[in-house]
Order: C-alpha cells, then structure tokens, then sequence
C-alpha cells in the first residue's frame, strides 16, 4: 500500500481533471464546450485517504477504460513493412478527461453476467491497482530496434527499458533457430568514429541507445565475437601472459578453473596485472607518442618521462566509471595510427569526434586482446563473470532444442530437391554432329 499510496499521489492531478469531466448531465450542458477545452480544473485533497473516498466507481471505470485504450501490447517482431531503424516512441500526451463510455444493457443470460463478474474488477482497490499497473507499464520507454543478422537479413524488435541484452538474444534465439553459442552479441557500430562494442550481456539495451542522436548512422549487429567471453575460456592468457606461448598452450582444463577460482571466486576481484607500451594520440594532432602504461582495478596509469614505475610517480590516464571501450578500424590511414590495432576510451554520450576521447594503439592484435579484455575485467568485475555462467547453462539447455529441430528438418520426408546433374557432353561421343570441334581440355559444357 505504500507503493500504491506514492504513485497515486502523483496522479492526483489527473484524477482531478477526471472528476470534473464527469460532472452530472444537467451540469455539463451548462458549460460552453468551445470554453471547457480551454479551461483547467482543480480540486484540493488534503488527505490521500480522503482523495481516495471521493473517487466514486464510475471514475475509476472511466481511468481504467481510457488506460486499456492507450496500452500497447505489441511486442516481439513486427513485420517487415514496419521495420524501420531505432526510434524512441512517441512521448506520451497529457491525459485529457474523457467521459465514462456508456454502460451495455444488462444482460438475461447468467452466464454473460458471471463472466462479467469474474473479467471486471469489482472493489475500488482493485480498479487502484489495475489503473496504477496500467500508468506504470505506460511510463516504460520503449524503443523499435532493427537487428542486422549475419546472412544480410533483418530482424526488428520492441524492446523496453527493462530488458537486458541477455534477453534480447535469448529472444533473437528463438526467431533466428542459431547454435545458441555464448559467443553470439549484440554489437553497434558507429560509422562516423569507425569504432565498434560489443553489449555486456547484463547492460539493459534501451539506456545506451538512448544516447544515440536523431539523426544517427550507428547500427545494432548481431554477430558471433569469439572473444567475448576468452578471459573465462581461455584464463591463462590474462593472468599468466608474461609467460611464454608455448607454456600457455599446455595448460589443461583443471588449471583454467583453478585461475577462475583464484581470480573470481574470492571477496574480491583480482585485475589482471597488466602493463606495456603503447601509443597515445595527442589531442587535436595526427601524432601519437609511446608511453608506458599500467592497468589497475580503477583505471589505466602511465609513466610520466623520466620516472619510474612506483606508485607514487605513476599517473592516472583514465577511470572506468563513466567511460567504454570500442574496437576500432583502419585508423592507421584515418589517423596515421603506427598500426590498426587500436581502440579508444569515450563516453556513451559522444557520438562524434571530441578531444575528451582517448585514442590508444597497440603494436600487435594479440596485446590489443589483452587490453581491450582486462580493461572490461577491471570495469565490470564478477557481474561479468556472473553473465558468462549464466550465458553456459543457457547454452547448454537450448542446445539440445537446438539439436533436435536441425535434426527434424533434415530428417524431414520432403527434404529439398537435389541440384540437377550436369552432363558432359564427351561422355556421348556418338550423339555429337561430324563437324562437333571439341572443347579445350577442362571445359565442361551442360
């Protein structure tokens, strides 16, 4: 009742405009209509309780009524003369009063009046709380958003802002009737920065679409990332990278989730101890200088020349709380990068080019892994984790589904016509014409 006590003190307004609006009829037909539109009503409740006793059962059927009017209940994939790119939807009007639709007659069948009985609320909490779910579910922002598959196809979706990024690919499963790997993602990419990211499976897709302008080029992909998950996959190269390759690559499985219980299932999370050259882009230049740079729980610091690398010399480049890191391409003829393994630091919010974007390059594609991947450990810590074993026990309870109608489609009574067999023409000497010239050896004719 407390919920439902703080949310109706907000509609108080409303629900005065609503009781004016269904005044008695010798009343309204002395009011001008050309005048009613125009003019605002109120009505002062001093006490909740007492705004809720002066609510009268007629009222509550009229909000209730005009709030099924304006509900949406289309969700999931829309048709293809629909799709259209990413849209907010439309905000929401302010509420005009509307007069309580007529009541039908009664009817003489019992039946009709029992199933009435049970489809309508009947007590006046009940009518509260159906009209307090209705105005909740119609604050929810809601966003159309067009998924470009692998193949070149589209798939379009309503998704709302309480819907994670797991769940729109859970839903994208079902449509698509993919592997069901944990390496499938939701990716946009931005045309103008040339920059790309893969979503967290636990970030909540409406929030950082949100930020993207009017009129926008970014593009939602949904595209396997086999390195979205390799720090869990594949721990070893993370936290034992000063080690030659050679010796990683012999590790077996039960040294893997030895380093994930090490590293992930303690109190505390354990940051890969990373550390290296790379190459900064000056602000406003098409320079990029070296500096070395080390990787912390909260953030990235670098060596300021001629210093060493104890904590007290050592600068704070960035911090993870409010930035993401993108994937780039072909920054090395865009921004005369020493190479195009880079990627950059930016708010969400920046869609455009902007001195507040850091621009990092790295020598080689295997330290560009290393970094992209231990600063999203550093960032999102065992949320992350959390997400990767819950991504494995769905992969591994839809797989067989998954199996099972593969196996029903090929094993189908109908099964797809075989392509017509070609026909060589050498094979049937005695049905060529006396003057036939013969092709070139290797040429086939059908």
């Amino acid at each position: 009742m407390d919920d439902i006590d703080a949310m109706f003190s907000d509609l108080l307004g409303e629900i005065d405009h609503l009781s004016q609006s269904l005044m008695p009829a010798a009343d309204t037909l002395q009011v001008d209509p050309d005048s009613q539109t125009d003019s605002t009503f109120s009505i002062g409740f001093t006490d909740l309780n007492e705004s809720l006793n002066e609510l009268e059962d007629h009222d509550l059927d009229a909000l209730v009524a005009d709030l099924r009017s304006k509900s949406t209940t289309s969700d999931g994939l829309l048709p293809a003369d629909q799709q259209t790119s990413i849209c907010a939807t439309a905000p929401a009007k302010a509420w005009e009063p509307k007069r309580a639709p007529a009541r039908p007659p009664p009817s003489n069948s019992a039946e009709s009046s029992e199933g009435l009985a049970m489809s309508e609320p009947q007590t006046k909490a009940e009518k509260i709380k159906l009209a307090l779910e209705k105005l909740k579910e119609a604050k929810v922002r809601k966003l159309i958003v067009k998924v470009l598959m692998s193949d070149g196809s589209t798939k379009t979706l309503m998704v709302d802002e309480r819907q994670t990024v797991r769940e729109v690919l859970d839903k994208l499963f079902e449509k698509t009737h993919c592997d069901c790997s944990i390496d499938w993602s939701l990716c946009e990419t931005n045309p103008e920065l040339q920059i790309e990211r893969g979503f967290e499976d636990h970030e909540h897709l409406v929030e950082p679409l949100s930020v993207w302008t009017r009129l926008s080029e970014n593009k939602i992909h949904f595209v396997s990332r086999p390195q979205k998950y390799l720090m869990f996959t594949e721990p070893q190269l993370f936290y034992m990278w000063k080690k030659r390759n050679a010796c990683l690559s012999g590790i077996n499985d039960q040294a893997k989730q030895l380093l994930l219980k090490e590293h992930f299932g303690g109190s505390a999370l354990i940051v890969p101890d990373l550390e290296g050259k790379l190459y900064l882009k000056e602000d406003g230049k098409k320079l990029w200088k070296p500096l070395y740079f080390l990787l912390r729980a909260s953030g990235i610091y670098y060596v300021p020349k001629g210093k060493t690398k104890s904590i007290s010399d050592l600068v704070c480049f960035v911090r993870f709380e409010k930035v993401n890191i993108y994937n780039t391409s072909n920054y090395k003829q865009k921004y005369r990068a020493p190479t195009n393994f880079c990627f950059i630091l930016k708010h969400p919010c920046i869609q455009k080019e902007s001195q507040y974007i850091k621009y990092l390059c790295c020598d080689e594609e295997h330290t560009l892994s290393l970094w992209v991947n231990s600063i999203r450990i550093a960032k999102y810590g065992t949320v992350l984790y959390k997400s990767y074993q819950d991504a494995m026990k769905r992969a591994s309870s839809l797989q067989p589904l998954y199996s099972a109608s593969h196996k029903d489609r090929y094993n189908s009574p109908n099964p797809d016509p075989a392509p017509p067999k070609t026909t060589n023409v050498e094979d049937y000497p005695h049905e060529l014409p006396p003057d036939f010239i013969p092709p070139p050896p290797g040429h086939k004719q059908v």
